[in-house]
Formats: C-alpha cells, structure tokens, sequence
C-alpha cells in the first residue's frame, strides 16, 4: 500500500514494489506538489488520488525510476516513442548518435545527469581527431578489369546489390566504404588490399553536427520529463553548443542563367528536373516524388504531397513531406510547365517502347523503366553536369537557396517565399536567408533615395 508524506508545501508518495534477487525491498516515490489555490481538504483528498494511481501504475510495471541508465531509457524511448513518431531518416540518424551518445552517458542514471556532464561530452565532442574517415579507394584501373571480366556497370551493380552510380564513382576514384569495397572484391574474386587502398583521416566534427547530439539528448530527456521519470530536464540548464554559421552556397542570377542554357544540351528528363527545381525551389525528396497526378497544367499549379527517399536498411520508400507546412500547392511559371508537357509526351512513348517491363508507378522522373529513382544516382549526374560546363560547385539543395535568394533579392516579400518552400514558419526562413534579406534591404535603401533625391 502507498504512503502519503506532507513536506512543505509538497507530498512524497512511496510505494513497496516487493524486494529484488538479493532481498532488497523494492520502493519507488514521488513527489506531488498541490495547486496554490486548493483548501486542505481538496489536497488530502488529490494526495490520496495521487497515491492510488502512482501504486496502481507501479504495480502494472509502468513507472520508470529516476535511477534508470540513460541507455536503458533511450532504448525504451525509441521502441515506445521514436518508432511511432519520427521520420525514417530522423530514426537512422538518432540511433548512429546514440552509439557515441551512451559511450559517455549511458551509464549514468537519469536523475545523476548534470549539465556539466553534457558540457564536458560536447566538448569531447569538438576535439580534434574525433572525427574517424575511414576510405577504400580503388588503386587499379576498374574499367579495364571490367572489361577483362566481361562486366558492365549495370551487371556489377545488379550483383552486388549497389548502385550503378556508386560503381561508377568508384571507378572514377571516389572514395568508399569498407562494406561496398569487399562487396566488388568477392564478385571479382579478389582479396579487398589487391584492389583498394586504405587510408583513415581524423578530423573535427562540425558545430552543426554537436548541436544535433544536443538536440538528440535534449529531445530523449524532456520525455523523461513528460513521463514523469525526472522532474527537469539538464539539457536546459546550459547553452546549447554554438554553430559556427556559414552562408548557404547558391547561385547568382548570372550563373543560374548560365545554368538554364547548359541544361538545353542535357537529356528531357534531368533538364526539366532541373529547371523545375530553380524555378520552384522544392526539395530534392519532394521533386522525385513528384507524381502526373500531382500536376495541374490547366491552372498552372503543382501539389506536393510526399518525398521519395532512401535509406541503406530500407531502400527506397515514399514518406510524407518534411513538415506539415511542406505538404502545400505551389504556381508555376510557363517555362518549366512546357518544358513538362514536353517530357510526359517522350515518357509515354518511352512506356510504349519498354511495354511490359514499364513499371506505371506515375513518377515524374522515374528510371527508364518507370522504378523510382535513386536520390544519389541523380545527385552524381548533377555534380557530372557543374564539371561539364564549368559551373561552381553546389548541391541539388542548392539551388532550393538558389531559389529563395533570387526571389527575396527581386522583392517578394518573405511570407510568400516561406510558404513556397514550405517553411514551418517565416523566422525559419528570415534566418536562413539573412543575407538576401539584407540585400533587399541595401536596395530598397537605396531606391527610396532616388524617389525623394532633390535634384
């Protein structure tokens, strides 16, 4: 049976949970602290609610001590909250950081973890050499032993489960992973040292990537909070590691104009892929998942309503847009919009052609075949592309940035360029382009002069 304890102007509860392996009796407690504007009489009686509920809740095993490990918890927290909740991507990268994350707290009790804890992790955490690289690069010409072997990139690929543009950057002396480097040297027959070098780099971590294992800790912590196991969350008790900001790389009008013109003596499919994502600014997940269904040519809109990703343990897969404001309806200009109908008209006849193998999953910019479309393998065409014509080197994402600059630097206002891009909200926006934003500014600055200049 619980008992009920008044101090001050709180009440301690305890519950006898029987007695562990070495006879020790088993007690949890709680404290419950009353509202400030209850009479004596409603307290005894919320204290003994109280009491009746946090004994029935131990008893049914659904209390979590303040003395679980950080590991054990984080366990509990994926399997109850994070598998339910997050994204394929968030939960892939969360458990990657919780590996280094419970090398230095996990064994620490929840209740026992102090800020300085996480203070001195971060600052592990930006330390030189931290950072493990480990690469396999190809040390032979591949191309030839493909040739020897009577292999095409197509067949490596298909037997050993890789991407055909892994294979290719391989052979260009991309660097790899280990397990990617023994999958080549197997089918070929050959020890892994034979083909590829070793080589490991150590360096730092970026400040970004520290704030994102604050953010995974911070995030395991305040549902402890909210399941009652700790009173308050450490994580709010300090700063949170600094990020050393970096413009976003984009292009400037001359060069995306450069870009468009380039992008004529390209295949249909990646020039209006491209052109598309200039235009519109949508993300790289968003465009690839973009479906015929999704468009509406008579009122010039197009509707996103999913990203197509890929993840190693999942492969390819459809999921909802970033955030619920990413799920929105965008105008389009006339350029890209011909430049589709253009596409759809070659696509339909390339269906005809492959027949059967046509796989009518309504894609946009499917493979040749109508299978959706690996992320990487169009992400390495584009960066082929910026070598060929001499254009800088930047992201797919960058031209999202692209996008946003050009639109706030010619004077639309920021709501509008938030809600294409399909931001939670326009701060997310205001931060991310502040120096648009201040461009803007210098210009309006400076035509408000020339309209009251006396002359």
């Amino acid at each position: 049976m619980a008992t009920i304890k008044k101090r001050g102007n709180s009440y301690l509860i305890r519950v006898s949970c029987g007695y562990d392996m070495q006879g020790k009796q088993i007690v949890h407690s709680m404290t419950w602290k009353p509202e400030k504007d209850m009479t004596v009489k409603q307290m005894e009686k919320e204290a003994q609610r109280q009491a009746v509920l946090f004994e029935e809740k131990c008893k049914r095993g659904l209390y979590l001590s303040g003395n679980i490990r950080f590991a054990d918890f984080a366990e509990k927290w994926f399997t109850d909250y994070a598998e339910k909740q997050l994204k394929e991507t968030t939960k892939n990268r969360i458990k990657y950081l919780l590996e280094q994350i419970n090398k230095a707290i996990g064994h620490i009790p929840l209740e026992k973890i102090q800020p300085i804890h996480l203070i001195r992790f971060y600052d592990n955490l930006a330390e030189e050499g931290i950072k493990h690289t480990a690469a396999y690069t190809i040390k032979i010409d591949l191309k030839q032993l493909l040739k020897q072997k009577k292999y095409t990139y197509r067949q490596l690929a298909d037997v050993t489960g890789l991407h055909i543009s892994t294979i290719s950057k391989i052979c260009n002396h991309c660097s790899t992973y280990q397990k990617t480097a023994q999958k080549i040297a197997d089918e070929l027959n050959y020890n892994i040292d034979e083909l590829f070098t070793y080589q490991t780099e150590k360096t730092k971590l970026k400040s970004s990537t520290i704030r994102t294992y604050h953010i995974a800790i911070s995030s395991i912590l305040s549902t402890a909070v909210q399941w009652q196991v700790i009173a308050s969350n450490p994580c709010e008790r300090l700063k949170p590691p600094k990020i050393d900001t970096k413009e976003s790389k984009y292009l400037d009008e001359k060069q995306a104009l450069y870009m468009l013109d380039c992008l004529t003596n390209e295949p249909l499919q990646y020039q209006t892929l491209f052109t598309l994502l200039v235009y519109t600014g949508m993300r790289r997940g968003e465009i690839l998942g973009l479906k015929w269904s999704d468009i509406d040519f008579n009122n010039k809109t197009i509707s996103i309503q999913r990203e197509l990703l890929y993840t190693a343990n999942k492969g390819l897969f459809e999921d909802t847009p970033k955030t619920a404001t990413s799920n929105r309806i965008i105008k389009v200009a006339d350029a890209p919009l011909k430049l589709l109908k253009k596409h759809k008209t070659e696509q339909n006849i390339r269906r005809l052609q492959c027949g059967d193998q046509w796989h009518n999953n309504d894609y946009v910019f499917p493979t040749w075949n109508g299978k959706p479309i690996n992320p990487s393998s169009v992400a390495f065409w584009f960066q082929c592309f910026l070598k060929r014509y001499d254009l800088p080197v930047i992201t797919i994402h960058s031209l999202r940035h692209t996008n946003a600059s050009l639109l706030i630097a010619n004077g639309i206002n920021i709501t509008t360029v938030s809600k294409r891009l399909g931001h939670a909200n326009t701060s997310v926006t205001a931060s991310i382009y502040a120096h648009a934003i201040k461009t803007a500014d210098e210009v309006a600055a400076d035509t408000l002069e020339n309209i009251f200049k006396i002359k």
